[in-house]
């Protein structure tokens, strides 16, 4: 089958993109391309999808975990030290919010909210 197209960005709802960008930037190791009132880019390299952030108002961070689909979409980020990245988003300003065992392979990971609430996993 030949593909539609190729996954351009993903875009996080925020209400502050600038604290939530620099969170983003750091994790990632990325730098901050565009800058605007209520858009805010990672820089996109090649092969893979950038990350933005847009302001919505009366933003409200989803649950975790969701019972009824809230949660909706969140983001993996692959690490190669599980205990060294968790201290860096810690020290970033990210909050624990639990562990997830994947089956069937029994990998780790931790889940996290980032500053703005948005859930993400680490994993090895």
């Amino acid at each position: 089958m030949t593909a539609v197209g190729s996954l351009r960005s993903i875009v996080l709802d925020c209400a502050e993109p600038a604290p939530l960008a620099g969170f983003w930037a750091a994790v990632l190791d990325r730098p901050v391309v565009q800058r605007d009132d209520d858009w805010w880019a990672l820089e996109r390299r090649p092969g893979e999808a950038r990350v933005c952030f847009q302001v919505v108002d009366a933003f409200e961070p989803p649950p975790w975990p969701g019972e009824h689909g809230e949660q909706q979409v969140h983001l993996d980020v692959e690490v190669d030290d599980l205990d060294a990245a968790r201290t860096a988003v810690l020290g970033l300003g990210a909050r624990r919010l639990g562990d997830v065992v994947d089956e069937p392979d029994d990998r780790p990971w931790q889940v996290f909210a980032d500053p703005a609430g948005h859930p993400f996993c680490l994993v090895t």
